[in-house]
């Protein structure tokens, strides 16, 4: 009796990379593809652009395969290179503006009782500004604190704070325009 494995590791496939498997490529792309134009598409309005930024964050961890140790989730390192791929798009494409206004309390996002979709929750996402759905995509997302936020970004703390505020602020008053609706229908 022959066993057919379903599932191969991301370490097997790596390794399998690193000793020049093109089909081995293909296989984690395949795995993975998804879910990273997922990340890159939460901060790229433009699912074309998107898509160009994921590819290019594959080439670079494909160049880059070598340095990852096996210390953490393939998953989370493959993420990393997306985000930052992303705001460097965002930085070379356009300039992200931010506001700079000292604040250090943020509101949480209240949803009342709407039923909110991920597809609606991206469209609300995609309409604020550039820089205020950076930051919040960053913190509230991916799980970057303040500081990692303005390092990444050459901002500073309180300037990542404010975005966040303000961002959250503006998918507020969104959703109270949404609720209005709904409750008027």
């Amino acid at each position: 009796m022959k066993i057919i494995r379903l599932h191969t590791s991301d370490e097997v496939i790596i390794k399998k990379i690193l000793q020049g498997d093109s089909r081995a490529e293909r296989q984690l792309y395949d795995r993975y593809a998804a879910k990273m134009l997922g990340v890159c598409r939460i901060y790229i309005k433009d699912l074309h652009y998107a898509e160009d930024v994921m590819i290019q964050g594959f080439t670079r961890a494909l160049d880059n395969l070598g340095r990852f140790r096996f210390e953490g989730s393939f998953e989370g390192w493959l993420r990393r290179i997306m985000v930052r791929e992303a705001i460097d798009f965002l930085r070379e494409r356009t300039q992200l503006y931010f506001e700079n206004i000292e604040t250090a309390e943020v509101p949480p996002v209240v949803t009342g009782d709407i039923d909110i979709d991920a597809d609606l929750l991206q469209l609300l996402i995609d309409r604020l500004p550039e820089g205020y759905r950076t930051v919040l995509v960053m913190f509230a997302i991916e799980g970057y604190s303040h500081k990692e936020i303005a390092e990444m970004l050459a901002i500073s703390e309180n300037t990542s704070k404010s975005q966040l505020f303000k961002a959250r602020k503006q998918l507020q008053e969104q959703l109270g325009v949404l609720k209005r609706m709904e409750n008027e229908r």
